[in-house]
């Protein structure tokens, strides 16, 4: 296991410079940051010359990309465009987004597995088939109009909720917006763990233990559901990132000052400090993520394991 980890972790250093590079790329040919900060009237050449010594765009793109990552690994990830510093912003945006993750990822587990086991053993059946059909009505509808149904109906209409999320973002309040940005998500893991179950249960090692005379409950959890979790932690794993990063319409549906925000203001003035500060954090998140999925696999099938 040890090797493995570090062959891993290795592995992990091209993947994150090229990723790095490439947002770099392409943050930076999007248009002129400059131009941003002047908003709708044209700098003047005077001040733009200056803007650009201050933030370090007078420098050729590859200059700026070695620069921007020797301080990366210093702690420094720049400066926004209004002064602040890029690693405040995160500070006080990537908690908020960590427990929205958090929540969508337990709606994930605790809804979506366990409709899924269900319907693996019961395939076939009227509810199987319902259950089928409403993951893929969740699955038709966009998440921003699923947003702001739930917004007016339990926020404006019924008030069992605030309709904006305060500044501190508590776990109580996060408990909507997290529906909404797992809502798609869990009607994949829904199907994703009742297609795994229902493929298992039909195996020789869950007929085997059935002969054996093993109680059901120990067949289904210690049996079949750790095998047919493998592609289900796959799934769940990714996602973690994508939650993390693509929570830009549930924040803003929502007013939640996290990621999402950050990253939408970040592109709506063009500052590429933050948009890119942001994004690396977030490709060591997948890459964190992805490497903790396969160290997963050997728990849930004791039959892997790594050299």
């Amino acid at each position: 296991m040890g090797p493995y980890v570090v062959r891993r972790l290795l592995q992990m250093i091209p993947v994150f410079a090229g990723a790095t590079l490439l947002i770099f790329l392409m943050v930076n040919v999007m248009g002129d940051p400059v131009a941003g900060l002047c908003g709708e009237r044209t700098c003047d050449p005077a001040t733009a010359a200056r803007l650009k010594q201050e933030f370090g765009l007078d420098q050729p793109v590859w200059q700026q990309y070695l620069t921007y990552m020797g301080n990366v690994f210093t702690g420094d990830f720049g400066t926004a465009f209004n002064g602040q510093k890029v690693t405040e912003l995160m500070a006080t945006s990537f908690p908020v987004t960590a427990r929205l993750t958090i929540v969508a990822i337990l709606f994930e587990i605790a809804i979506g597995v366990t409709l899924g086991v269900a319907m693996g053993l019961s395939r076939g059946r009227p509810v199987d088939t319902g259950v089928l059909l409403v993951t893929l009505v969740v699955i038709s509808v966009p998440t921003f109009v699923t947003g702001l149904l739930l917004q007016l109906m339990l926020g404006v209409e019924w008030g069992w909720i605030k309709p904006s999320v305060s500044w501190e973002a508590g776990f109580g309040e996060l408990i909507v917006p997290g529906l909404v940005l797992a809502s798609v998500s869990l009607a994949y893991v829904t199907r994703l763990t009742r297609t795994s179950i229902a493929e298992n249960a039909r195996a020789d090692y869950v007929r085997t233990a059935v002969a054996k005379g093993l109680p059901r409950h120990r067949v289904i959890v210690r049996h079949l559901l750790r095998n047919s979790l493998i592609p289900v932690v796959t799934f769940i794993g990714a996602d973690i990132g994508f939650l993390m990063g693509g929570a830009i319409v549930t924040e803003r549906i929502f007013n939640i000052h996290g990621v999402g925000y950050q990253l939408y203001q970040g592109i709506l003035r063009q500052s590429t400090q933050t948009v890119v500060g942001f994004v690396t954090v977030l490709v060591l998140v997948f890459l964190v993520a992805n490497l903790l999925v396969d160290l997963l696999y050997a728990v849930l099938d004791p039959r892997i394991r790594y050299a």
